[in-house]
């Protein structure tokens, strides 16, 4: 007798894209759906994976609502999981094509900004930043999840 068995078959690929206003709020609303789905897709919210994609959501967020923002238009958050390569990439999108992200050459203790691209280099396997069509541009940061 011969028995077949089927493929096993391919991890699906997940995404998550939303669209919030430009505000704090809408930054952590957008902190707070990443966990959530996060959750969705089997990282409890304690675990690395979700905290670290909290963090990197986090900053990558509140950087498109303070150094990205114009008025009336919002930012965009799309998050992929690659189960195959084990990547997630978080990007941000925001209105502003002028402003760049950059590492401060030097960030000391009294500085009261200029952390947040320093926790993203940290967390992230990589990060960088692509321009948008037709305006904007989008902030990216990739990471190992387990």
């Amino acid at each position: 007798m011969k028995t077949t068995t089927a493929p096993e078959p391919e991890p699906e690929l997940r995404e998550l894209t939303a669209q919030f206003p430009a505000t704090r709020r809408g930054a952590c609303l957008a902190r707070r759906l990443a966990v959530r789905r996060m959750e969705e897709w089997g990282y409890p919210p304690a675990s690395d994976a979700s905290c670290t994609v909290a963090l990197l959501v986090a900053e990558l967020t509140s950087n498109a609502v303070r150094h990205g923002r114009l008025p009336g238009r919002d930012f965009r958050l799309r998050i992929v999981c690659e189960p195959s390569t084990r990547t997630l990439r978080i990007e941000v999108s925001d209105a502003r094509e002028d402003r760049l992200p950059v590492i401060p050459p030097t960030v000391t203790a009294d500085d009261e900004s200029g952390r947040g691209l320093l926790i993203v280099e940290l967390l992230a396997t990589r990060w960088g930043a692509t321009p948008r069509s037709p305006v904007g541009k989008t902030v990216w940061a990739e990471c190992a999840v387990t």
